[in-house]
């Protein structure tokens, strides 16, 4: 006579109560932060913020390639360095395969994100909506609606391509590094990969949205490599100092994840991470 759990293992038996098996708990919130910051970073991206008139600052007047201007950002940048250190995590205890699952997720949840957003915006307005906020300012909700969240083809091409490149190229980096210098130098390993990522990141999304796309489409007039690359050394600028600030923070990171799982299991699931293909 068989029984229905027959056959199944004690370890199967746990991975089940996700509650009780602190692993793929840890995995699920690890992952479910990673999804969240990077759909926010996609959804306000289409905002560009002055950084010296957010503080009050005199303008800094930078002159790059050519180039003079203000220090001017997406909103997007505020969150792409803690994706980048959420990445460095998930590779520490659950390496390859763990974060290359969660990438492939990830890209296929911000095109699903971006195909519902364009069928609300499809959608027919009520009258009574598009005209509520007309004494704040704002004339044409659905205009609006559109113009926020209706991000051009090719800004969605170019934040997706970049972000799947750069997770690629953080992972591997972190890896080679850590075989490298072994378990010590946490800060190596993860603000090295980070930076060279963030560099792979910063790059890709500006060539394809603001120069070969347009060059394709003729959408609009492509930049020209000194303005490409002055905003883009700026704006790495920005990530490369934000990877070396959160640093301590991945230091700690560690440190309570590493409390939460015991240091015998954190510790076999950081050998199992780094053999993992």
């Amino acid at each position: 006579m068989t029984t229905e759990n027959e056959g199944t293992s004690n370890e199967d038996i746990a991975y089940a109560n996700v509650g009780a098996h602190r692993p793929t708990l840890l995995f699920i919130i690890l992952a479910g932060f990673f999804v969240a910051n990077t759909l926010v970073a996609e959804f306000i991206g289409v905002k560009i913020f002055a950084l010296e008139d957010t503080f009050g600052w005199e303008p800094f007047n930078f002159n790059l390639f050519g180039q003079e201007g203000a220090l001017q950002f997406s909103a997007g940048v505020l969150l792409w360095p803690v994706v980048f250190i959420m990445t460095d995590i998930i590779n520490e205890y659950y390496g390859k395969r763990g974060i290359r699952l969660l990438t492939i997720l990830t890209a296929g949840l911000i095109t699903y994100a971006f195909l519902m957003i364009f069928a609300a915006i499809w959608l027919a307005p009520a009258d009574w909506w598009q005209t509520q906020y007309q004494s704040a300012g704002v004339p044409d909700m659905q205009k609006a609606f559109g113009a926020v969240f209706g991000q051009g083809l090719l800004i969605i091409v170019a934040s997706l391509s970049a972000f799947l490149l750069a997770q690629l190229t953080d992972v591997v980096s972190f890896h080679r590094i850590k075989k490298a210098t072994g378990e010590q130098k946490i800060w190596l390993r993860a603000t090295g990969s980070t930076v060279i990522s963030q560099l792979v990141d910063t790059f890709v999304v500006l060539i394809i949205a603001f120069k070969w796309g347009p060059a394709i489409t003729g959408q609009f007039e492509p930049w020209s490599w000194g303005q490409l690359l002055a905003v883009a050394t700026v704006q790495y600028t920005y990530k490369f100092m934000m990877a070396v600030v959160l640093t301590p923070a991945l230091y700690w990171a560690h440190a309570v994840i590493d409390k939460y799982l015991g240091a015998e299991l954190a510790a076999k699931m950081k050998l199992q991470a780094t053999s993992w293909n």
